[in-house]
């Protein structure tokens, strides 16, 4: 009819392709429950954890591994049978006995600075060598005598002095010469030469010599003259020793100081103060005299115990009895040939002995051997150190490889027993489960 539109639903426009689709094979998703919630998470963080662990191993058993270190597991000590050795020392002064390498033998009076005479002397002989070295039997160079040096071998008239008289300016001496007069005759002449001729004045060379006391740890000495005619150059028997230790290592020196004289270039012989050496066979080392000082002697001799061959080093001094370089002579003698009658010696490991391990620090530990029998030097009374000193320990090596050296003594000193050690079977490297669960 007129007046009304005519009108119908009209259909919907289709739907995309993909939009059907999705209403055909889309469901509603199940219910959200705590299982299912663990089990997603279980499958987004297993393979991150896995990936993880991999690179975690990777990373450990790529990792440098630790430096292996020696361990001992043997006594770090051994101990002498008998009670404390009492040596027979003398009634005035001081004195202190080392056997080198092994310890301090013994002592008596108070260890404070005195004068000490010409035994100051080993220290100007002690630097001279070391810094113009030489070997046993070698002359060395040619110091040329100075005028100072001739006038002042006149002092042994008029200044009461100890000189080596038969020099002349313009002559020379080597140095093993000039070396012998030093520590022989006691020629403070010489003495003072050598030091003018090693660092250019006396004052210079004064300065090494305290320099050197201070490295060797001689905390009580002063040096304020190579000669020690000066009663301002005082030590200690402690501290002398201490020096003495030094000196016996140098062959050229002991091949001097043994001596029982000297002949010098002009023909003249010259006994040896120091009376050991050819009364009991001593290595030296020196004498010394004054008014001030009274009689001092630093002294060494060797003995063989049980196949080793050790040290024995001493000094008395302030010995005031005359005549005062008889005395004390004649006191050293009696205390060191008690000394080194009291020396004995023990067989304190078999060669295949374990004395220790190697330690991967990664808990593996492989046994350390001795490569010989292991002989201890003593006396009664006397407790020995035994140490390790390792080489540069492999991470694996065959058995009977090195790994390192057992001392037996002092390791500092020239006279301890070293011994080495090795492998008692093959070293590995720490497996992969150590390296995986190591920390460090």
């Amino acid at each position: 009819r007129p007046g009304f539109e005519r009108t119908t639903q009209q259909p919907l426009p289709p739907k995309p392709p993909l939009d059907l689709l999705a209403e055909l094979t889309n469901t509603p998703p199940p219910p959200e429950t705590p299982l299912r919630t663990t089990m997603r998470r279980v499958k987004i963080w297993t393979p991150l954890v896995l990936l993880l662990l991999v690179v975690f191993a990777v990373v450990q058993a790529l990792r440098p591994l630790p430096a292996p270190a020696l361990a001992l597991t043997a006594k770090d000590t051994y101990a002498f049978d008998g009670g404390t050795l009492s040596l027979p020392w003398p009634d005035e002064g001081q004195g202190w006995m080392d056997v080198q390498g092994v310890g301090s033998m013994g002592r008596f009076g108070d260890q404070k600075p005195v004068a000490i005479g010409s035994v100051a002397k080993t220290m100007t002989s002690y630097i001279i060598l070391r810094d113009h070295p030489l070997k046993v039997g070698q002359e060395g160079p040619k110091i040329q005598i100075d005028p100072q040096a001739e006038k002042e071998g006149g002092y042994d008239k008029t200044g009461d002095e100890s000189t080596l008289n038969t020099v002349k300016a313009g002559q020379t001496l080597t140095e093993k010469q000039a070396l012998s007069a030093v520590m022989i005759p006691s020629a403070n002449n010489i003495a003072r030469l050598l030091a003018r001729w090693d660092a250019g004045s006396e004052a210079a060379f004064v300065k090494k010599m305290n320099d050197t006391a201070k490295e060797l740890g001689m905390t009580n000495t002063t040096y304020t003259d190579p000669s020690g005619l000066k009663e301002t150059t005082v030590s200690t028997a402690e501290d002398q020793v201490k020096l003495g230790n030094q000196v016996v290592q140098n062959p050229a020196l002991v091949a001097i100081t043994s001596a029982a004289s000297w002949t010098d270039p002009s023909g003249k012989n010259w006994p040896n103060w120091n009376e050991l050496p050819y009364r009991m066979g001593a290595i030296g080392i020196k004498t010394g005299s004054t008014t001030a000082a009274g009689g001092n002697l630093l002294f060494a001799a060797r003995k063989k115990a049980g196949g080793e061959t050790v040290t024995v080093v001493g000094a008395i001094l302030g010995q005031r009895k005359n005549p005062i370089l008889t005395t004390v002579n004649q006191v050293s003698k009696t205390a060191l040939e008690a000394a080194k009658e009291a020396l004995t010696s023990a067989k304190i490991l078999k060669k295949g002995d374990v004395v220790g391990y190697v330690d991967d620090k990664l808990g593996g530990h492989t046994p350390v051997v001795v490569t010989e029998d292991v002989t201890a030097v003593g006396w009664a009374g006397s407790r020995v150190k035994l140490s390790f000193a390792a080489d540069q320990v492999p991470h694996s090596a065959k058995a009977g490889t090195k790994v390192g050296t057992l001392t037996v003594g002092e390791g500092g000193a020239g006279g301890a027993i070293k011994v080495p050690v090795a492998l008692r079977q093959d070293l590995g490297e720490p497996d992969f489960l150590a390296k995986l669960t190591r920390i460090s």
